[in-house]
């Protein structure tokens, strides 16, 4: 009688759960999100206006030059902590990197007694303020294949005041 009493507790709690299941998937389906060909189909669209080009909005970018016209090389000087671990700011006593003493205006890769990557000794041109802006931005996207490690300065204002204070270091 106990054995007769405890298969049907658990075929009776099967059943309650079977019905449950099928109930709510008549309550809370809506048809399966398909359409006649097997395709998803959105339950409903919003309307977001994101394809409609008379409101596409051009962003201006600003020049860099004038982020760096209002950049304090006091607040660089704050954010070049990062960089002291590898990089000096003595004229010639290299780090793990070169020295950053009169790297505005500097050519690129040439900082005496310094062993660059290949990427960085092939380059030509000068490290210019904008220069310096893409490189401190992504080094390893500014220069492919830079033996540097670190993955730069998201913010362009905090970049701006890390060139001004580099540029100040020689004046």
């Amino acid at each position: 009688m106990t054995l007769t009493k405890a298969v049907g507790g658990v075929c009776s709690a099967w059943l309650v759960l079977l019905l449950a299941g099928w109930a709510s998937e008549g309550l809370y389906s809506v048809g399966g999100g398909h359409d006649a060909h097997g395709e998803h189909v959105a339950g409903y669209v919003i309307d977001t206006g994101a394809d409609d080009p008379a409101d596409v909005v051009e962003v201006e970018t600003v020049p860099f030059a004038e982020y760096l016209a209002a950049a304090d090389p006091a607040d660089g000087e704050g954010a070049f902590r990062a960089c002291r671990s590898c990089h000096s700011i003595e004229p010639g006593v290299d780090g793990t990197g070169p020295s950053l003493y009169g790297v505005v205006g500097r050519d690129i890769g040439a900082e005496p007694n310094h062993s660059y990557s290949a990427t960085l000794a092939s380059m030509e041109g000068s490290w210019t303020p904008e220069a310096l802006d893409g490189f401190l931005e992504n080094p390893r996207a500014y220069a492919p294949g830079t033996a540097m490690s670190f993955s730069g300065i998201r913010d362009v204002e905090d970049r701006a005041a890390m060139v001004a204070y580099l540029d100040s270091l020689d004046d």
